[in-house]
């Protein structure tokens, strides 16, 4: 297991705890992290993204997705059912799980979609005009003088 010592980040920084207690969980979390069901996270563009989760088996009233406090959880319930089939080998894992994502400042899920196995979450980040970057002209001093004048 690592060990990161982020002191050196909390010396010269103001306001970041947040952020760097954040790494200081991925890291120390890190090894214990499931792997079931498997999961991709996609950048289509600058503004969007999508995370697309593996699985096979449920059917879209199975899954609760839910948004609180900039975290993403989606889960999956599995309904008991009695087995009527003898496996001889079963490997397709039908059980509960339950997923997490912190999501950045400004991001929304705007959809999501379940076709063929897989479960589609749309995401979209939507910087707010105020916080955009602008520019700011350069006026000629001798014209805000004649302005004053």
């Amino acid at each position: 297991m690592r060990h990161i010592d982020f002191t050196p980040i909390y010396r010269s920084t103001v306001g970041f705890d947040q952020f760097v207690d954040m790494f200081d969980n991925i890291f120390t979390n890190q090894v214990s992290q499931e792997s079931y069901p498997p999961f991709n996270i996609e950048k289509i563009d600058e503004e969007n993204y999508r995370i697309s989760i593996a699985s096979a088996g449920f059917s879209q009233e199975n899954f609760l997705i839910e948004v609180e406090n900039q975290q993403l959880t989606v889960g999956v319930r599995a309904s008991k059912r009695e087995e009527q089939s003898s496996y001889l080998h079963k490997g397709i894992a039908q059980r509960s799980f339950e997923k997490r994502f912190k999501l950045a400042d400004h991001v929304h899920v705007t959809s999501a979609s379940y076709e063929h196995g897989m479960l589609h979450i749309d995401l979209v980040k939507e910087v707010p005009e105020a916080l955009k970057p602008r520019r700011i002209e350069i006026s000629n001093s001798k014209t805000i003088a004649s302005k004053a004048a």
